[in-house]
């Protein structure tokens, strides 16, 4: 009899806290990240009252059970449901973002790394990516935008500091001038030219323009000058460096080569004429005595980047040398001689290469789906400035809840490298301006919690009837 009394109130605790862990669940059905938990039961141990025997035939006897009672039920695991995703809810903003996959995000708290699946992050006061309680979300940083990712291990991910902020700058080393000349321009008579600018940067991200004049080459008689082939020759010539639409007096353009010619037939620029010299494709220099004209010189940066783009050189094959004054590109290949309006434009770089640009202060910033955070300056330029990094468990669902939607790693989960992991070597994605939700299903709780209350009552049913059992069995004294 006071076993039934001792194994109802095993069922009571055990129906207790399968009702605790449904109440958590509801608690955090609209938390972000949250993963539900499960009970399961266990019987307790049998009292045996008597063994099992085995058949006797000598005595003629069969075999018999054993007769065993329970001593009633136990919570046997509270197991977590980790590997189900919840809902996914679109929020547009920057640094919310959520895991197609079983990885985890890494944090860091008062130095030791967690694990969590809310992305609802933001940036606190020092420019860092941080979780909404203030942790620090992991990953790899560059030492400056553009470079390559610091991939040795996880540490927080700068995004608002002071490397990051703006981009250096880059000189010019092409340019072009476009346009039309009408052979008959008046314009283009004795003494008459026409101009173009075309915008350049120095080392330092200052911006110049410089002005081409393009005329009519004339001989002592007021004759138009010729080439070889009857084709009129032009001059162009470098008239003077502007800033500010102001010369400034303390630098100096030169051109390597000042004549160009066109084909009387096709109208287009002479580039090739019996020689592999391209005729249409000339090259300026900017020098000055003063500091300015330093800033038109290449640097170290220059000479590196050639030997990148030519892994055949050494540095003695380099055809400058640092301090030397940098050589200009500038192609006149597009320029026509058709019939229309004379009109010339100059632009910086020859077919979106060698443009240069200044420095560049960033104005906005974007998570890819590779993880990658990649910021936007108003010079153009888009650069990498980190990547979120993740973590994968051979047993996820052996980590150990600890609070503010995170887990710790434990003997059972397996360890993390202090490494992490791209999403991309997971063959998983991340989904930016949305976030994973809680996998709560409320129908199923619901349901839950209605087998939990039977459950409750049936095992407070055992107590009072055993007590009741008791009750009459001492009333048989009276």
């Amino acid at each position: 009899m006071m076993r039934s009394l001792y194994s109802g109130v095993t069922g009571l605790k055990a129906q207790q806290t399968a009702m605790d862990v449904i109440g958590n669940n509801i608690a955090n059905v609209n938390t972000v990240g949250f993963k539900s938990s499960r009970v399961s039961f266990n019987e307790l141990f049998y009292q045996t009252t008597q063994s099992a025997s085995g058949p006797d035939s000598a005595n003629g006897k069969g075999g018999q059970n054993a007769k065993q009672i329970g001593l009633g039920a136990a919570t046997s695991a509270i197991s977590v449901d980790i590997t189900n995703p919840g809902g996914y809810e679109t929020t547009n903003r920057p640094f919310d973002v959520a895991i197609n996959g079983k990885s985890f995000f890494i944090v860091q708290k008062n130095g030791a790394n967690y694990f969590t699946k809310a992305g609802n992050f933001k940036t606190d006061g020092q420019g860092r990516l941080v979780t909404e309680s203030g942790c620090y979300v992991m990953g790899y940083n560059t030492d400056k935008p553009g470079a390559d990712l610091n991939t040795d291990m996880v540490r927080p991910l700068d995004i608002y500091t002071d490397k990051n902020m703006h981009t250096e700058p880059q000189a010019t080393s092409k340019a072009t001038i476009t346009g039309n000349i009408n052979k008959d321009d008046a314009d283009l008579e004795k003494g008459k030219f026409i101009t173009t600018n075309v915008s350049v940067f120095d080392n330092l991200g200052n911006e110049y323009d410089v002005q081409f004049r393009i005329s009519k080459e004339y001989d002592a008689n007021g004759d138009v000058v010729n080439d070889a082939d009857g084709n009129p020759k032009y001059d162009i010539v470098a008239a003077g460096v502007y800033q500010n639409s102001k010369l400034v007096k303390g630098l100096t353009a030169t051109l390597d080569k000042n004549s160009l010619s066109f084909d009387p037939i096709t109208g287009k620029v002479i580039d090739k004429k019996g020689t592999t010299e391209d005729l249409a494709l000339l090259s300026f220099k900017i020098t000055g005595a003063d500091p300015e004209g330093k800033a038109f010189t290449y640097t170290k940066d220059d000479i590196d980047n050639y030997l990148k783009e030519h892994p055949d050189k050494t540095e003695a094959d380099v055809p400058f040398k640092e301090g030397d004054t940098r050589d200009i590109q500038l192609s006149c290949k597009s320029l026509t001689q058709f019939g229309n309006e004379t009109k010339l434009d100059g632009a910086k770089g020859i077919d979106d290469e060698g443009a240069g640009k200044k420095v560049g202060t960033m104005t906005s910033i974007g998570i890819q789906t590779d993880g990658k955070i990649v910021a936007a300056y108003d010079n153009g330029d888009n650069e990498v400035i980190g990547q979120i990094a993740v973590a994968s468990f051979a047993n996820a669902a052996g980590l150990e809840k600890i609070g503010d939607n995170m887990y710790a790693e434990t003997l059972n989960s397996g360890s993390f490298d202090g490494i992490g992991d791209t999403i991309t070597s997971l063959n998983e994605t991340l989904s930016p301006g949305v976030i994973e939700m809680s996998n709560v299903d409320l129908a199923q709780e619901f349901t839950n919690m209605i087998v939990t209350q039977r459950g409750f009552q049936a095992n407070s049913r055992v107590i009072t009837t055993s007590d009741s059992m008791l009750e009459e069995l001492l009333s048989l004294k009276r």
